[in-house]
């Protein structure tokens, strides 16, 4: 899933897509974790400030997750 498919505020996109490439451009198991937990704190923070919606919170989740995935399978 791509994070431009997702619903959301204005404003939140574009940091959520520097997240994005901060996981996907990950040159090491080490940048991906560090790349892999700010999306999530990012995450965290927007549905603690009740800024976004459960649903949208889960599909930012997999999407990054599905992403660090992919990294990860890329840099073993």
């Amino acid at each position: 899933m791509s994070i431009a498919q997702i619903s959301l505020p204005k404003g939140v996109g574009p940091h959520a897509e520097k997240l994005l490439d901060a996981i996907t451009q990950a040159s090491t198991a080490e940048d991906l974790n560090r790349a892999g937990g700010k999306a999530e704190g990012f995450v965290l923070g927007l549905e603690s400030a009740k800024a976004i919606k459960s649903q949208i919170a889960e599909s930012l989740y997999v999407a990054y997750d599905d992403a660090a995935s992919q990294r990860a399978t890329e840099l073993a």
